[in-house]
């Protein structure tokens, strides 16, 4: 594999509406996370990944960009952005921002002049297509719910979503569309930009026959990511973008990448993929209930475990996928993925343990690093997020009370990820002087930076060793290239593995269960490297190594 400079690197995603306000307007802001540089180097932060901070009416967080070379004035201005990326340099950090090109804001520039004249070129920029005998062109429903076609005013025709009618779908086919995006992309990365993620990027690719689908629900309508699993050519798509853009800078990208087909991996991250990475979905894609959040299974931990270690095994022949506990589109991964025993300091620090030292990229999002939990939503009014309030209804609709669909809200809202970060004790978390975008989880007076920073034992002080370990010049390049092994796969409730190559060997060894467990070793243990236990001892004899309920050890093992 050829050596690329992003291979050994931590990342950290921030939500800047949720970091930290700095003007008391209860929205985060870049002058909080210029103020936050040194609080993420020293937890050992490579790479900042920022959600989108364009301007946009915000219909979707963001997602929804109205123009693309502009800082929305919620987070600062164009001249503070050069400053982070200054700051940033200095630190030796590399700022990621998102890319969001299926789609823009329907108050871009380029929308608004489609409107105008339905007819003419800013129109191809788009899907406009008319309707058949008085109904949308075809029977997609959108990620959001609905249709994903919604009416051009004054003519027959529609245009096409994917996702909130206001984030109209751009049309790739279009190769002066595709240059403008190109030169868009180019011009940010000659500011100084370190590469990007990738948002929905999947979804470029349409059949532009639209075709109808088989209904899956009783809307009658189809999920559109039927057409996207149905269609071929993502791939001719990508490589234009790759070779237009990304590869002119040796940018690093990471995908957001769904749908796609079984034999594709290698395509994608592989030596010469679309992208550096891609993110990996196979452990949240195990909460996804058949018809909404409201019929989610329950993570169990025999699935969670076998989902990684496919993926691992799987992706290693190729290349490195970016591992993610949770990220602003998620719930709180110490809610989801640890039983109610385990959401403890302890369950946290061996949840973080056996996922950094993963094979792969880690992406630590914001407030993970100490531990903060989903929040309890008390009534459907207090959310924000359009999706969970599309999830509630559906709840609502398939027969369950308000107290059942909040529950499931509750669990699986994307609000719980964008609660804002808590900082202190003090009032509203330290986030802001001013009233929060969003309701502060209010568990911030047990679970916060400030708290932690004075206790040794503390999630984030244990987090900046399990990362200065997985960077260490000793084992950084085992926890980077090593082979991903797994082990003990026949006992309930162990998450171990090892990270092997020809110089060391490693061994993960984590108890998600409630008793005890004793585990007969395969070799000798020549170093303790770390232990999520507040005195550190490990009783580990010479052949077997025992864990508490809820402990995790990482050890070098004599090589064979």
């Amino acid at each position: 594999m050829e050596k690329k400079w992003w291979h050994d690197k931590v990342a950290y995603q921030i939500y800047p509406k949720s970091f930290l306000d700095t003007n008391g307007d209860g929205i985060g802001d870049l002058r909080g996370i210029i103020s936050k540089l040194d609080y993420l180097k020293k937890l050992g932060i490579d790479i900042i990944w920022l959600s989108p901070i364009y301007k946009s009416p915000f219909v979707d967080q963001g997602y929804d960009i109205a123009d693309y070379y502009a800082i929305a004035e919620e987070f600062g201005t164009m001249e503070e952005f050069d400053e982070l990326l200054e700051e940033a340099k200095k630190r030796d950090m590399h700022i990621i921002m998102d890319l969001v090109i299926n789609h823009c804001s329907d108050k871009h520039e380029w929308f608004q002049k489609a409107l105008a004249d339905p007819e003419g070129e800013y129109a191809d920029y788009f899907y406009f297509r008319e309707g058949k005998n008085g109904n949308p062109p075809s029977n997609y429903r959108s990620y959001f719910g609905g249709s994903c076609w919604e009416p051009v005013p004054g003519t027959d025709k529609y245009y096409f979503h994917m996702f909130a009618k206001e984030q109209p779908d751009l049309n790739w086919e279009n190769p002066k569309l595709r240059q403008k995006l190109y030169d868009m992309i180019n011009w940010w990365l000659e500011k100084g930009l370190s590469g990007f993620r990738i948002d929905a990027i999947i979804n470029i690719k349409k059949d532009l026959k639209f075709p109808d689908f088989e209904p899956d629900g009783a809307d009658g309508m189809a999920g559109c990511w039927k057409m996207v699993e149905s269609v071929d050519g993502v791939g001719e798509l990508l490589e234009d973008l790759k070779k237009n853009t990304f590869q002119k800078y040796d940018a690093f990208t990471v995908g957001e990448v769904f749908n796609m087909k079984a034999d594709e991996l290698p395509e994608f991250i592989g030596e010469n993929g679309h992208f550096s990475t891609i993110f990996d979905f196979s452990a949240h894609c195990l909460s996804d209930g058949e018809h909404g959040w409201y019929d989610a299974p329950k993570m169990e931990f025999s699935k969670w475990r076998k989902a990684i270690f496919q993926s691992q095994m799987e992706t290693q022949k190729y290349g490195f996928k970016a591992n993610i506990i949770e990220n602003h589109d998620e719930p709180r991964g110490v809610s989801r993925f640890l039983p109610a025993y385990a959401q403890t300091p302890a369950g946290t620090k061996m949840l973080g343990t056996v996922n950094l030292l993963l094979r792969g990229i880690p992406f630590i999002y914001q407030g993970q690093e100490i531990g903060m939990k989903n929040a309890k939503w008390n009534s459907i009014d207090e959310f924000d997020d359009i999706s969970t309030k599309d999830q509630y209804q559906i709840a609502r609709e398939a027969g369950l009370s308000d107290r059942e669909a909040m529950e499931a809200c509750n669990r699986m809202s994307r609000d719980n990820a964008r609660t804002p970060m808590q900082w202190t004790s003090g009032e509203n978390a330290g986030f802001t002087k001013g009233t929060a975008w969003l309701k502060i989880n209010p568990d911030y007076k047990e679970i916060n930076v400030e708290d932690q920073e004075n206790n040794p034992d503390s999630v984030l002080n244990y987090y900046r060793k399990l990362v200065a370990l997985r960077k260490s010049d000793e084992f950084k390049n085992v926890f980077t290239y090593g082979e991903f092994i797994p082990e003990y796969e026949e006992m309930d409730h162990i998450q171990a593995f090892y990270r092997k190559d020809a110089a060391k060997c490693i061994l993960v060894a984590a108890n998600f269960g409630t008793d005890a467990a004793g585990i007969e070793l395969k070799g000798d243990v020549k170093k303790v490297l770390l232990s999520n236990q507040k005195d550190e001892t490990v009783d580990c004899t010479k052949n077997r190594l025992n864990l508490k309920s809820c402990e995790v050890v990482v050890l070098e093992m004599e090589m064979e």
